[in-house]
């Protein structure tokens, strides 16, 4: 089981929630879970133990975002196929990707996560320069990784098993 796919299980992503999440407004605003969780932390400073209160607020924000929106009248644009394609990318330990997408995804996501310890050591340390270092490489490494997803899928959807991905009957919707 690919990593992708535990964590679509722990944000319990089933087919409806997938495609509740490849609305473009859930895409673009998935972009604030970052900041609101930086100045969740931050706000330490000010408000002590409150700042449980920002924390949750942040964590809860992550959870339930995907879920909110409803499901897109058109799959046809960037940020619903970045989501299809991470459908795509979740499945590959079952239905392998071409190779020129095998590797780069990978380096994206290491670089993304190089970026994320650095905003919790900025954070911990109270250093905005490095916090900031961080979230830039974390942006950087996760929109280039979403403008991979959209290539794979451009690539793959006409594969037998993603064919019909993201095609639902109308009383789905």
């Amino acid at each position: 089981m690919t990593f992708e796919r535990k964590l679509s299980k722990l944000y319990k992503l089933d087919e409806h929630a997938w495609m509740r999440h490849a609305n473009p407004w859930s895409v673009w605003t998935r972009n604030t879970v970052l900041p609101v969780l930086i100045a969740a932390f931050w706000s330490r400073e000010w408000f002590g133990y409150g700042a449980a209160v920002p924390v949750a607020i942040a964590i809860l924000w992550a959870a339930v975002n995907p879920h909110i929106f409803k499901r897109p009248a058109s799959l046809d644009n960037w940020a619903s196929k970045c989501v299809l394609g991470e459908r795509v990318w979740l499945n590959r330990d079952r239905i392998p990707v071409p190779s020129r997408h095998a590797r780069l995804p990978h380096v994206l996501s290491a670089a993304a996560g190089v970026g994320a310890a650095l905003v919790i050591v900025g954070v911990f340390r109270l250093d905005l320069w490095m916090t900031m270092l961080g979230a830039a490489f974390v942006y950087a490494g996760k929109l280039w990784f979403l403008d991979r997803m959209v290539w794979l899928y451009e690539d793959m959807k006409h594969h037998e098993a993603y064919r019909n991905l993201g095609k639902a009957s109308p009383d789905s919707r």
